[in-house]
């Protein structure tokens, strides 16, 4: 096999429809190959020994380019190329843009036994974004209901509403409101803002990336992006644990917060 690569978006779905050209160092094409369904390209011909040029390109991302070296084998593994959407270094149009939580997720991750992760998600959430003209002083407000909490286990679920860790009765809602953002790379920010959690308010930033826009089935623009934050629960008046004989925390105190967000351009979202 001459070479091999996988072609991926940049939260790691497959690419298909990409296509690796490779050229020697005269900028001669000596190779031409398009990705499978899983965004694998694989190319039967060997190479010569040599230095050559590798370029991934598709539609609607921005092409990438690298130099590979191949050995006498005549074989190249050029691992795994990530593609960005065609003008993703600027985030979406000025203007409102509302959370679809239909097709958004908000998730958060606690170690579990000091030996693996539990999952959990909120099923039950919105919010709004706006963009202004001057990136900086975008805003996003988002509401949580803590009672669709959803581990997957009702028990877990239960114990999770309750005073020892949201205590839903009395906080049955997590806020989250930004007072602005700044540059963090080519296509990422840093969101600094405020979350009220369990009746504590405290400053939280997001790591966020923009993954893109694009026209949706229903008429609308739609945008996405992913973002994290790192919480810790001893910060928001969550301090309940049990400690095992061998002086394990039974429930890590650091919480992982993962979201997935596509959002609708307007002020309300289609009826799909």
């Amino acid at each position: 096999m001459g070479l091999r690569a996988q072609v991926r978006t940049r939260d790691g779905w497959a690419v298909q429809h990409a296509v690796v050209t490779v050229t020697d160092m005269t900028g001669t094409q000596v190779l031409r190959a398009a990705a499978d369904e899983d965004g694998t390209v694989r190319t039967e011909p060997l190479l010569s020994a040599g230095a050559y040029t590798v370029i991934v390109t598709a539609v609607g991302y921005a092409p990438a380019a690298s130099t590979a070296l191949v050995t006498a084998s005549g074989r190249v593994e050029a691992g795994t190329v990530v593609l960005a959407r065609q003008g993703g270094v600027e985030l979406p149009p000025p203007g409102a843009w509302s959370l679809d939580p239909a097709h958004s997720s908000v998730g958060a991750v606690a170690q579990h036994l000091g030996i693996s992760s539990v999952h959990g998600r909120f099923t039950d959430f919105g919010g709004r974004i706006e963009i202004a003209e001057d990136v900086q002083n975008s805003r996003v407000d988002a509401v949580i209901n803590a009672a669709s909490i959803d581990t997957g286990n009702g028990m877990r679920d239960k114990h999770l509403r309750s005073p020892d860790f949201l205590d839903t009765e009395r906080f049955p809602e997590i806020t989250y409101r930004s007072s602005g953002l700044t540059p963090a790379g080519p296509d990422r920010w840093t969101v600094h803002g405020e979350l009220s959690l369990h009746g504590v308010d405290r400053p939280v930033d997001l790591d966020l990336s923009y993954l893109g826009t694009g026209p949706d089935p229903w008429g609308g623009v739609r945008a996405a992006f992913s973002a994290t934050a790192e919480l810790r629960r001893e910060e928001f008046a969550m301090n309940y644990n049990q400690v095992l004989q061998a002086g394990i925390s039974a429930i890590g105190t650091t919480l992982r917060i993962e979201l997935d967000i596509q959002a609708v351009q307007g002020d309300s979202l289609p009826a799909v």
